[in-house]
């Protein structure tokens, strides 16, 4: 038997989050029929982690890999999952689980946030372009910086005039804007560093009402690549180490 696949993403408060979620498990079930795939949230929305992992267990299962849905290795991914999974195996000490790598900044990641931005501005877009690529932003000073590596990737992908900002944190939407037009961006579109919409790209929707806003990258499959390809890396891995 494959190991079972489980995908833990965040959870909001925000319903359009979780449907998302579950939409892009939908397509990583049909991807990989031969996996049994489960959806598992860290907080605020059902089922959790601990849920999932207790069925898995129950139904017989003796290796899970969770893939965590997540953009950045914070506080979620170095301390939170793996806490619960510490927990996990002492309720089932028969169960492997093994933790995958966090999604991004992947470069087949950075070809979707393209793709949506495409989507916005049209195949073929007039004048100089300036993208505002918003990610949610964090109190470590590190982590941004990591994160700023985003738009960078996606300069050299595209040859467009790009420039971070988050939601949480400085540099804002506005500063990117300014820099943007005093550069001679002839249209400025936000492109979200985000899987899901919620209250945070609300929030930047509110802040730059005035500038397109690409749709969040969402079921693209794309993304749904590399799920599949963090989690054979790390059933792979599970596999070697057990040699």
């Amino acid at each position: 038997m494959r190991p079972a696949l489980i995908a833990v993403a965040h959870g909001s408060r925000d319903p359009r989050s979780a449907a998302t979620m579950y939409a892009v498990v939908e397509q990583l079930a049909a991807a990989r029929p031969d996996v049994d795939v489960r959806l598992a949230f860290l907080d605020l929305n059902a089922p959790s982690v601990d849920q999932v992992v207790d069925a898995i267990a129950a139904e017989g299962h003796s290796h899970a890999v969770v893939v965590p849905l997540l953009l950045g290795k914070a506080f979620h991914a170095r301390v939170d999952l793996p806490g619960m999974l510490a927990a996990a195996r002492s309720r089932h000490p028969r169960l492997r689980l093994t933790q995958a790598d966090v999604l991004g900044p992947d470069p087949r990641l950075i070809t979707a946030l393209r793709d949506r931005a495409l989507d916005r501005l049209g195949a073929d877009p007039v004048g100089r372009v300036g993208i505002a690529v918003a990610a949610v932003g964090s109190s470590s000073a590190t982590a941004n910086a990591r994160t700023g590596q985003v738009a960078r990737d996606l300069t050299a992908l595209t040859g467009w005039d790009t420039e971070i900002c988050f939601a949480t944190t400085e540099p804002s939407i506005t500063e990117a804007q300014s820099r943007l037009r005093a550069r001679g961006a002839d249209q400025i579109l936000v492109a979200p560093w985000f899987l899901a919409p919620g209250l945070l790209t609300d929030r930047l929707s509110a802040a730059a009402a005035q500038l397109p806003h690409a749709e969040v990258i969402g079921a693209h499959p794309l993304l749904i690549d590399t799920i599949c390809d963090r989690y054979a890396a790390a059933a792979t891995t599970a596999l070697t180490l057990s040699a």
